[in-house]
């Protein structure tokens, strides 16, 4: 799938926001249509189109269980996730309708669960503190 317009956009805008996150990196285990991020080896977001879903480019991610019910009921661009466990992840159509202020502290919410779960010296070599600014 070539991404062209309004989808090149969507992933380029994705891409600097979870690639500005500490340690973050791209690659593409599934294929060259889907974009994994990773932080310390351990995926937080995963872009891709999956057109009988949504229109829109899509990107996976971690979310905290109490608030993905929320989330998708809240948010017409939030969706269960798809091909992943809906306990805790989401699917965050990157439509014009998306609030990207909300869906890059989704993104940050989802790098900080994933880094929370990492072994302490990785955690320490990231500088990270659970509660950035």
């Amino acid at each position: 799938m070539t991404r062209t317009g309004a989808w090149a956009q969507a992933a380029q805008w994705c891409h600097g926001v979870c690639l500005d996150l500490p340690s973050a990196t791209l690659d593409h285990p599934f294929g060259p249509d889907s974009d994994v991020l990773r932080v310390h080896g351990r995926m937080f977001a995963l872009i891709m189109g999956v057109p009988h879903i949504s229109e829109h480019l899509l990107v996976n991610l971690k979310a905290d269980p109490v608030e993905v019910p929320l989330l998708i009921g809240t948010h017409d661009y939030v969706l269960p996730a798809w091909h992943m466990n809906k306990k805790h992840w989401i699917s965050v159509a990157l439509g014009p309708d998306a609030d990207t202020d909300l869906v890059a502290g989704l993104i940050e919410d989802s790098y900080d669960t994933v880094v929370s779960r990492l072994p302490a010296q990785a955690r320490q070599s990231l500088n990270w503190a659970r509660d950035r600014a």
